[in-house]
């Protein structure tokens, strides 16, 4: 993994972790910080399900690896989500 990759993964993450806040339903009881942090975890998972798949080094864009980075942010928003608003819950 070389240093382009990471700050890539990072940009990438950015934007995406952002885009599976706007795409999930309801309101997300997360802070933008753990938005961003989510997002490059998913960046960094979606490129390594790419690369098991084989689609990770294609001509042009990789919108196939984006899709899998985006579909993995917005697993990783829900879940985050859902264990954070169980927290602030008094039973």
């Amino acid at each position: 993994m070389t240093i382009e990759t990471i700050i890539g993964a990072i940009v990438i993450g950015l934007i995406i972790g952002a885009l599976a806040r706007l795409i999930m339903p309801g309101k997300q009881n997360i802070p933008i910080w753990l938005t961003i942090v989510v997002g490059i975890i998913a960046a960094f998972l979606g490129s390594l399900v790419a690369r098991w798949v084989g689609v990770q080094d294609t001509a042009g864009i990789d919108w196939i690896e984006l899709l899998f980075q985006l579909g993995a942010a917005i697993i990783l928003v829900g879940l985050v989500s859902g264990a954070m608003g169980r927290r602030g819950v008094n039973r």
